[in-house]
């Protein structure tokens, strides 16, 4: 579905969720599941194939049968997932379990859940005001490079390097995890309960989780990809095709206009790099050095990929539009256009002829 939307152009896909869905999630997340909650504006949780677009879910609010009722009444039919409806799934326990205990009015499946639904619908539903002066103006209003010079923690995103609060909430925490580690599952349970532990008792120490690096010390804590993992889960390199955009470990959208090259992590390949290479990188913790992607050319010759390539970092992105509302989330869909500041380096970062 996300490819789909991406090759006809669109940025914003809307499904037919309902007020029963949410109960059901409500009552499966009861029993132990980890899904999300539904929310009427959020990213796809395609990644990264969904990446820039984003879900709708007009009818959040409305009734299953209702919906049912509203394509009969116009002659339309719909097709039923059969796996709703088996009990060795938990969507089909859920809808047993909601359909027995509290029965639908004049009959049906899923009743009982209008309070529970109305009351999330509430907490989730972005406005979505016609957009204000105010609302077309950048979303992080701030100079690239910001003043304090290269090298602040606000000034790595281009790197793969995001920022964090000690008292971050566990929806932050996880969404920070998510998108510096550039994978598709979002931690969630003890161990990130245990981190957010550790984090808001001022503790200076160093974690793994959801393949991203936490490292905190004193006020400072940041979040970066774990290379040892690609010794754990070895990722294949990436072969790049020319003019067409690819996406690298989930964490950079890389476009070249050069053919042979293919895309790696620096690690192991630090050494080959121009002294010049290594420079722009010193600015980065050491495991965001490693972690940086290199183009390989076909005689094995590694550069860094901001040389011969157009590098987009993802995870600043990403996570501007996966935080709920109250933190910053995107409700306008101009905002999917507008460039962040720190998506790419600076401009002198890559500007000299021998690096």
């Amino acid at each position: 579905m996300a490819e789909a939307a991406r090759d006809a152009g669109a940025r914003v896909i809307l499904t037919g969720h309902t007020a029963d869905d949410v109960a059901e999630g409500e009552w499966m997340r009861a029993e132990g599941a980890t899904l999300g909650r539904l929310r009427r504006w959020s990213p796809s949780p395609a990644w990264p194939e969904g990446r820039g677009l984003m879900l709708l879910r007009p009818v959040l609010e409305e009734r299953r049968e209702a919906l049912r009722d509203h394509l009969r009444a116009r002659g339309l039919s719909w097709l039923e997932d059969p796996a709703n409806a088996d009990v060795r799934y938990g969507r089909g326990r859920a809808r047993a379990a909601l359909s027995k205990a509290l029965p639908l009015e004049g009959g049906g499946v899923g009743g009982g859940v209008d309070a529970v639904a109305s009351a999330q619908a509430r907490v989730t539903a972005p406005s979505f005001e016609a957009p204000s002066q105010a609302s077309r103006a950048h979303p992080h209003p701030r100079p690239f490079p910001p003043q304090g010079g290269r090298g602040s923690d606000s000034d790595l995103a281009w790197a793969g390097v995001l920022p964090l609060s000690r008292d971050a909430s566990a929806s932050a925490l996880a969404a920070v995890l998510l998108c510096a580690g550039g994978g598709a599952t979002p931690p969630r349970g003890d161990r990130l309960a245990v981190l957010q532990f550790r984090l808001a008792s001022g503790e200076d120490f160093t974690a793994v989780l959801c393949g991203a690096r936490i490292e905190a010390s004193g006020a400072r804590v940041r979040a970066m990809r774990e290379p040892g993992e690609w010794r754990r889960r070895p990722v294949a390199p990436l072969d790049l095709t020319p003019g067409v955009a690819a996406v690298w470990d989930g964490r950079f959208e890389i476009t070249t206009d050069q053919p042979g090259l293919r895309v790696d992590t620096a690690a192991g390949r630090l050494a080959q790099l121009s002294d010049q290479e290594r420079a722009a990188l010193s600015g980065l913790p050491p495991a965001a050095r490693a972690a940086a992607p290199v183009l390989i050319d076909g005689a094995g010759r590694a550069r860094l990929a901001w040389r011969a390539a157009q590098v987009r970092a993802l995870g600043l992105r990403r996570l501007a539009l996966a935080l709920p509302p109250a933190e910053g989330e995107t409700t306008q869909e101009a905002g999917l256009f507008q460039t962040l500041h720190g998506e790419t380096p600076p401009s002198d970062l890559f500007s000299g002829e021998d690096c």
